[in-house]
């Protein structure tokens, strides 16, 4: 694969924003640090969190395009065991900035941090905004099969004719994630992706690693060939895999050296067709009653029957 159109480097988000143009960027979709204490911030108040992200939100806004999005994927803030949903703390900022929320997309998955002293966590929400109401939105090239494709209206001026869309359906805003290996689930109703952890085949060296089809999904659906794609917070590169592999140009910036050389070493991978990753319409596996992890395990048999 011949891939030019990129720039990915290690450097302060806000000053790389302020050297791009007005209205440059045709989408940009992150993952931004939750305040939550990993390798790669510093916790600070929930207070200090958000006032430290409110200039880099004013820049990012002036550099999208007029017919672009922003899809901004975040989760939440934990602190004395309060949970603080950061999508409803963005959610204001990004509307005094003139934007428009066109979905509030959930993303479920079925693994996670187990909780003891609250229901374990197991969403997180990626709030998709517009700059205007003219806006690129290619829902054909994200359609999924049809559940009754044979369905028809049973009443009015159209009764006897077929009700859906021979492309397939809307695949909805819920989207399931699930760290199972898999098969095609474009067929489903529920979009399911799996999050990357210690078994998934996308897996390398940073703890919140975007999957690249998560990234695929949203970059087919909300910007065309040739267009820029840009992640504030690109982490090992999977947004601008998910970019380069449907022809737009990427950039990316990365506080962390280290997770720029990984992503760096996966865009050579790309380019040489060795990379790792999840195809796009592959389905998730679900365990046989006869599959190991799907038994109950000896030593609760033991300890039931004492």
């Amino acid at each position: 694969m011949n891939i030019l159109n990129y720039e990915y480097k290690c450097c302060d988000a806000l000053n790389f924003s302020k050297t791009l143009s007005d209205g440059s960027i045709k989408l940009l979709i992150t993952s931004p640090p939750y305040n939550i204490g990993k390798e790669y911030e510093t916790k600070v108040s929930i207070e200090e969190y958000i006032a430290g992200m409110k200039p880099m939100l004013r820049e990012f806004v002036r550099v999208l395009d007029g017919t672009g999005s922003i899809c901004w994927q975040t989760g939440n803030f934990v602190e004395g065991g309060e949970v603080f949903p950061l999508d409803i703390f963005f959610y204001p900022i990004f509307k005094q900035l003139g934007l428009q929320l066109r979905n509030r997309i959930i993303w479920h998955f079925g693994h996670g941090l187990h909780c003891l002293k609250r229901f374990s966590g197991r969403y997180e929400t990626i709030l998709w905004f517009t700059k205007s109401n003219n806006y690129t939105f290619n829902l054909d090239d994200v359609r999924t099969s049809s559940k009754y494709p044979g369905k028809r209206y049973y009443k009015g001026e159209r009764r006897g004719e077929i009700s859906g869309n021979r492309k397939g359906k809307n695949p909805e805003d819920v989207w399931e994630l699930t760290i199972e290996r898999l098969y095609d689930d474009w067929e489903t109703l529920i979009w399911n992706i799996p999050n990357v952890k210690a078994n998934h085949i996308e897996k390398v060296d940073h703890p919140c690693q975007f999957p690249i089809e998560l990234v695929e999904r949203c970059v087919l659906a909300l910007s065309n060939e040739e267009d820029v794609v840009y992640d504030p917070f690109a982490g090992v590169g999977s947004t601008l895999l998910g970019a380069l592999k449907n022809h737009r140009r990427a950039l990316g910036t990365e506080h962390e050296q280290k997770y720029v050389d990984i992503g760096l070493q996966r865009i050579g991978q790309l380019q040489n067709d060795t990379l790792k990753s999840r195809p796009i319409y592959q389905q998730i596996y679900i365990p046989r009653p006869t599959d190991k992890v799907a038994q109950i395990p000896n030593e609760w048999k033991e300890c039931s029957a004492v």
